[in-house]
């Protein structure tokens, strides 16, 4: 099996009122209040055509400024036993791209404005997806790892 390279261009630019990452919540899904907005490059912007009839979007960005080593095996915030990368939320993954569902406030020209912000001010945004609560939701999902918290 051969690795391959996988280039992405970013569509946007993703404000935030967050210069460093010890105030970014921990969950966007968790700070309601945390506006920002995502500004698309002109050359994206005729997609945001319609989005504004949503309330909600997925945000995929690129965690550009972590720098630190990879670990396959993680302690995830606050808890005392490793789980594995893929098993946890960390923004510490392999190709460090990051996934947040957002509450659209508006759309406005090329922006998308919304409250849910948990990156960092400057995020490159990859793409935006339509929170669809038929196709996304999955009421009877079970929480993993999760159920064994108190």
């Amino acid at each position: 099996m051969s690795s391959h390279s996988i280039h992405f261009k970013p569509i946007g630019i993703i404000h935030t009122p967050f210069d460093g990452t010890e105030k970014i919540p921990r969950q966007g899904r968790f700070s309601d209040e945390a506006a920002g907005y995502a500004e698309i490059f002109e050359e994206f912007s005729e997609g945001l055509k319609d989005l504004n009839t949503f309330t909600h979007a997925h945000l995929i960005f690129y965690f550009h400024l972590k720098k630190e080593a990879l670990k396959l095996i993680q302690y995830p915030k606050n808890r005392d036993i490793p789980r594995g990368v893929f098993a946890i939320r960390s923004p510490l993954r392999p190709n460090k791209i990051g996934l947040t569902i957002v509450k659209i406030t508006s759309v406005e020209d090329n922006k998308l404005y919304f409250t849910g912000a948990d990156m960092i001010n400057g995020t490159p945004l990859l793409d935006i997806k339509p929170y669809v609560p038929e196709i996304d939701c999955y009421p009877d999902a079970g929480n993993g790892w999760f159920e064994e918290i108190d």
